[in-house]
């Protein structure tokens, strides 16, 4: 195993959360073969500078918090990079139930207001804020609830 690798290697994942896939894309641009690139992935875990765990719970709590997405959404792009399905689990826990309804009920009531000015009939809106609150990766069963107590029904 090559050290210098080891340590740009560290030096990559110390500078944020990484997950193991985006490791190896980084070390096949460095021309690191995959046997040493396996090495140094296990050894960046047993050194506690990768793990998937806390990849999922750092995503799930930053793109809640600050993109406002909902776990459908969350879900599919930890999938995506190649978590698995425990650790997105584990990640998904970080959203508490009745924050995230709030979230979408404020979401929902700042584009509501929007569409106020733009869209005078009442039923495109009650459309354009589903199709919004959908597109961000929130449940139909809770964008169905959350829009008709924004818009009063």
């Amino acid at each position: 195993m090559d050290r210098l690798s080891l340590q740009r290697a560290a030096a990559f994942c110390a500078y944020q959360e990484r997950t193991p896939d985006e490791v190896r894309q980084r070390l096949a641009q460095w021309e690191v073969v995959d046997e040493a690139a396996d090495e140094i992935i296990a050894e960046l875990i047993s050194l506690n500078y990768l793990s998937q765990e806390r990849f999922a719970k750092t995503y799930v709590s930053g793109k809640f918090r600050i993109k406002k997405w909902g776990k459908l959404r969350i879900r599919q792009e930890l999938a995506r990079r190649g978590l698995d399905d425990a650790s997105i689990r584990q990640g998904m826990e970080e959203i508490n139930d009745s924050a995230y309804e709030e979230t979408l009920r404020k979401l929902l009531a700042k584009k509501e207001e929007q569409l106020l000015r733009s869209e005078p009939d009442a039923f495109k809106r009650k459309q354009k804020l589903v199709r919004f609150a959908l597109s961000k990766g929130y449940e139909s069963g809770v964008v169905w609830k959350i829009v008709n107590e924004v818009l009063g029904n």
